[in-house]
């Protein structure tokens, strides 16, 4: 695609919505930075009290860090791709490309069902120690696997169109 050539609407919200993933994913990290620092702190000094909660904390954050990660990672064609095949053509390698996408689409629809049923089943509970509702860190599953479907469809669609002859 051309940069002059204008893009879809569909294409305009995933571009977006990959970058507010790729945003909250560095400030995730750098918020998991205070807890943990807190706990590592606390342990070799007395200045700083020891904070159960910071563990939690870091828990649901590194839950968190990991999906925002892997989302990135489907977008990018960087997440689930292992090279296999030498440099193959572009037809031979979008082929490759949609059987591998319906392997990721298969654990998207996974994580997307029983994601949906995780969360519903935490939907009245709190974390021990934060006492921070449990869907907060169980909505994550169902939103990784609708993000990876959007994604994931999207390079479907690309290598469907290099297959038929019709990529930019």
């Amino acid at each position: 695609m051309t940069i002059s050539e204008p893009r879809s609407l569909a294409r305009r919200v995933t571009h977006w919505y990959s970058q507010a993933l790729s945003w909250l994913l560095v400030m995730s990290v750098a918020i998991l930075i205070i807890p943990v620092s807190l706990q590592i702190f606390s342990r070799f000094t007395e200045i700083i009290p020891r904070y159960i909660w910071t563990e939690e904390m870091a828990r649901f954050l590194f839950v968190w860090l990991i999906m925002l990660g892997s989302n990135v990672g489907i977008r990018e064609g960087a997440h689930f791709t292992v090279d296999l095949w030498p440099r193959l053509g572009a037809r031979a390698e979008a082929a490759l490309n949609l059987v591998a996408g319906a392997f990721i689409l298969v654990f998207a629809v996974v994580f997307l069902w029983w994601g949906i049923e995780f969360t519903q089943f935490a939907m009245n509970r709190i974390s021990e120690l934060a006492e921070l509702p449990l869907w907060y860190i169980h909505i994550a599953w169902p939103v990784t696997g609708a993000t990876w479907i959007a994604f994931q469809g999207e390079r479907m669609y690309d290598s469907l169109m290099v297959l038929m002859g019709r990529a930019p």
